[in-house]
């Protein structure tokens, strides 16, 4: 399960799910629900405590994977775990404390939204242990988790960049932020490095709950050339997924395999190990090792970020894998540095492999 971590020094509506076996607690989708009707081989007297950002447990996407590592938790080392899913941005620090006040021994808050708040719990807890996905906070009491969503990105454009038949692919982000830009940024770099001729379209959503908005921004593109859209949008992207399924052509997931949505239409999913993540922290802290203060940096050589076991390679030009997968490597070698920024990727020109 582990992933191998790198390591760097760091210097009002809510919705309340309690759980003390894992049946109790409402499944995100059908792979959680199978992990809750097993029983903890053990228990721990220790409690892990989930805020979701306004994406919510059934985004598909980070947060679920979050709390995907959190059920394998319970699962294999007995914990018990509060799980609240954030309706507004102003509900994040009253659902920290809610979590804190419920005897969470470990407070996880989900996604770069919630960076603030998990700065001002954790300076007003001291003693308290918390989790921050895809953010900094440079507290002695908060392991932070970042990802190199750049280099999975560029595998997934690449793939993007050789199959288009138009020439014309997008992307839609959800919220403008150093995170979302580093999808974008992957995206772009792969899809050049594929076919320097072929256009990328970007929009932002400026929001990650809103599928609707997702689904008119993909029609957009699909109406205007577009054949390949790549989502970094959280539940905004379900709406991506939802048209490419419409049109009958193709959109690439985030975070978590999202085949399953509409398995002739995905044509693969940028995979980013979220649950595995949150899963090694929470091990770390059960065994009274809890890396606060300290920054997880995870790309494709942590095996952090990769591409969906379940690519539709029969809708791919022949070769492709083999090339991906080369630049995979390269990339894990640090012989090809891939553009972090929207502004890295507007220069960045690709090595020769």
């Amino acid at each position: 399960m582990a992933l191998m971590l790198s390591l760097l020094a760091g210097c009002g509506g809510q919705q309340q799910q309690q759980n003390q076996t894992p049946s109790q607690q409402p499944p995100a989708n059908q792979q959680q629900e199978q992990q809750q009707q097993q029983e903890p081989s053990k228990q721990v007297d220790f409690t892990v405590g989930m805020a979701t950002d306004v994406g919510g447990l059934n985004d598909d996407s980070f947060n679920a994977a979050t709390y995907r590592g959190i059920l394998q938790a319970e699962k294999d080392l007995g914990i018990k775990h509060i799980v609240i899913e954030s309706q507004r941005q102003e509900d994040y620090i009253t659902n920290l404390q809610t979590l804190i006040d419920g005897g969470a021994d470990l407070v996880w808050g989900v996604g770069f939204m919630m960076q603030a708040s998990i700065d001002e719990m954790a300076k007003n807890n001291p003693d308290q242990w918390f989790g921050l996905i895809d953010e900094v906070v440079n507290q002695p009491n908060v392991a932070s988790v970042l990802f190199k969503e750049q280099e999975g990105s560029f595998l997934v454009g690449y793939i993007a960049g050789k199959t288009t038949k138009t020439g014309r692919v997008g992307f839609v982000g959800g919220v403008e932020s150093p995170v979302i830009g580093r999808f974008e940024a992957g995206y772009r770099a792969g899809v050049k490095a594929a076919n320097p001729d072929v256009v990328v379209d970007v929009v932002y959503a400026a929001a990650f709950d809103d599928p609707a908005k997702g689904k008119d921004i993909a029609l957009t593109m699909f109406n205007t050339g577009a054949d390949i859209v790549f989502h970094a949008a959280g539940g905004t992207g379900q709406g991506v997924i939802e048209a490419a399924k419409e049109k009958n052509l193709f959109a690439i997931g985030v975070d978590s395999d999202q085949n399953h949505l509409a398995p002739n239409n995905v044509l693969t999913s940028m995979i980013k190990r979220v649950d595995v993540a949150a899963y090694d922290v929470i091990k770390m802290a059960v065994e009274g090792n809890f890396p606060g203060g300290q920054v997880l940096r995870l790309g494709l050589k942590e095996n952090g970020v990769g591409y969906a076991d379940s690519t539709l390679w029969d809708k791919i030009p022949a070769g492709t894998k083999e090339e991906v997968d080369k630049w995979a490597e390269a990339i894990k070698e640090g012989k090809v540095v891939v553009p972090e920024t929207p502004e890295e990727a507007d220069t960045w020109t690709p090595p020769t492999l």
